[in-house]
């Protein structure tokens, strides 16, 4: 039997659907650790299968920061306008820029490969890939560009 209150931890530290999170708990005996990582493996499989579906959605998000001397754009594509429209979405979006504004990677590549900036057990690829499993649709970081006086 999976604790409730275990459900409810799980879905807020992931946003995954309770129906996801108890088949992990389940599947973990329970344990909230092994359960965290059958959730993370399963969002790295979801975000692979997705991977090759096109992208010809999205936003641009934009970021100032608080001194007024560093700027960001980015430009984040997702497969449908509903997604791009969804508040998970856009919050990946500030995430993203908010990251590059205080890492200033050179390339797409570098910031992908970056340790997130709020959590240094996760790259940047992995919060993408959360999301993408959280969402359910392909997300690609198309292009950005960094400013500072």
């Amino acid at each position: 039997m999976v604790n409730i209150n275990d459900i409810k931890k799980i879905r807020e530290i992931t946003g995954i659907s309770v129906e996801a999170v108890r088949k992990a708990l389940e599947n973990a005996g329970g344990k909230i650790e092994e359960a965290l990582d059958l959730l993370k493996k399963r969002g790295i499989e979801v975000a692979a299968k997705k991977s090759e579906r096109e992208t010809g959605q999205g936003l641009i998000f934009s970021y100032i920061h608080s001194n007024g001397k560093i700027g960001v754009l980015l430009k984040l594509l997702c497969e449908t306008d509903f997604v791009a429209h969804n508040e998970q979405f856009k919050e990946l979006g500030h995430e993203l820029s908010l990251h590059i504004a205080a890492m200033n990677p050179k390339s797409i590549e570098e910031l992908l490969a970056q340790p997130y900036v709020r959590d240094q057990d996760l790259t940047v690829d992995d919060l993408v890939k959360n999301y993408i499993a959280k969402i359910g649709e392909n997300i690609k970081i198309s292009d950005f560009y960094r400013s500072e006086i």
